[in-house]
């Protein structure tokens, strides 16, 4: 590709990175071998990975500030998924990611003992909806509050904020335990340096002493409403980014609406753990074939082709387990009810939701439903994931 073409491309892309006319859009989520390109250190427990695009799938890899990819490998003889933000803007022929390492964590383990430049991964496409709503980006100010690996997407998010427009601004509180493990430390000191103006950073530091006691402290439902009142004044902001552990997440939220903010503009993301995904892809209970019980007759399209399969109402699965029977190939990601990556349309038939973290409530109005939490409670459903 041309320089003078691959700059345009660029351009192109950060034009719709935040609130263009592509915000919300979702695209089928594929995977593709990608190769590691650099494995650079973040602190002592994390690192940002960057694989190269080739140019044949630019367009696949094309992605808004905010969302993820999935990664897929196996390990010990078991097919693994993770769930990753994308920490830079996009950049075609190139995304990065971050992993931290969970203590006891599979996959995180693995990818910082043995992943290197050279090796080859599957990576889905971007995924996701933790992105911008806005249109217009001059003069808006944008807030994030994040914990620990939140961070990610939010460096996306805030440099494709503060690029986009001259007038823009960012307001980024973001937690840890001290400064060893602040992820992206000398990232946000140079966007700090090259956006004195329009990026205003705020460490709180739960077992490190800062100079302003308000930022001293894990934050609690005082120290939030403090923060609320003299940093961060909700009044002043257009739009809120919230991605941490469910607490945080959930606090930040109640404290936000308190404050008189509008739900609409409070965009929400969990992060989970290796340990968390363990627990929610498996094992999973046999279904036994023989059973000559009562079943439920799901069907359903993907990529254009159907597909039936029966589920014993003994067996209790989810729509998505007893469709990977027939389809291996059948999307997901995190199977916890946050990514939104096994999203489909409930065209007949009704099902209980477990969890949802991951669709709006337009979607949820036009039948749409997360597959990895719904469990048939109609003797016949009927599903499609490329509405």
């Amino acid at each position: 590709m041309a320089a003078d073409q691959a700059t345009r491309t660029a351009e192109a892309l950060l034009h719709n990175a935040v609130g263009g006319p592509r915000g919300g859009a979702r695209k089928r989520a594929r995977f593709h071998s990608l190769a590691v390109a650099d494995v650079r250190p973040l602190t002592e427990e994390a690192i940002e990975v960057t694989f190269a695009v080739p140019a044949a799938l630019v367009e696949e890899y094309d992605y808004l500030p905010g969302q993820f990819v999935a990664l897929r490998a196996r390990i010990d003889g078991d097919q693994l998924r993770r769930s990753y933000s994308l920490c830079r803007p996009p950049t075609p022929g190139a995304i990065s990611i971050a992993i931290k390492r969970d203590r006891g964590g599979r996959f995180s383990t693995w990818a910082h003992e043995h992943l290197r430049p050279g090796d080859e991964l599957d990576v889905m496409s971007p995924q996701g909806t933790f992105t911008s709503s806005l249109a217009d980006l001059d003069g808006a100010t944008v807030a994030g509050i994040a914990a620990g690996s939140g961070i990610t997407p939010m460096m996306a998010l805030a440099t494709a904020v503060l690029e986009r427009s001259e007038t823009s601004r960012f307001e980024l509180v973001y937690a840890n335990r001290s400064t060893p493990d602040v992820m992206f430390l000398e990232d946000l000191g140079d966007l700090k340096d090259r956006y004195p103006t329009r990026f205003a950073l705020h460490h709180v530091l739960s077992r490190e002493q800062r100079a302003s006691p308000l930022l001293s402290g894990r934050i609690d439902e005082e120290r939030l409403r403090v923060i609320l009142e003299r940093l961060v004044i909700p009044a002043s902001i257009d739009e809120w980014f919230l991605c941490g552990p469910i607490e945080l997440v959930n606090l930040c939220r109640t404290a936000l609406e308190v404050a008189g903010v509008e739900p609409r503009h409070i965009r929400y993301e969990l992060f989970s753990t290796d340990d968390d995904a363990d627990r929610r892809r498996g094992p999973r209970p046999p279904v036994d074939a023989a059973d000559d019980g009562p079943r439920t007759v799901i069907e359903f399209t993907l990529d254009g082709q159907s597909a039936t399969v029966e589920s014993p109402h003994a067996a209790r699965e989810s729509i998505l387990d007893a469709a990977l029977r027939v389809r291996p190939d059948t999307p997901f990601a995190c199977a916890g009810g946050v990514c939104g990556t096994c999203r489909a349309r409930l065209l007949e038939g009704s099902v209980n939701m477990t969890e949802n973290y991951a669709l709006e409530p337009d979607e949820l109005e036009r039948g749409y439903i997360l597959t990895c939490q719904s469990h048939p409670s109609t003797d016949r459903v009927r599903i499609d994931y490329d509405v």
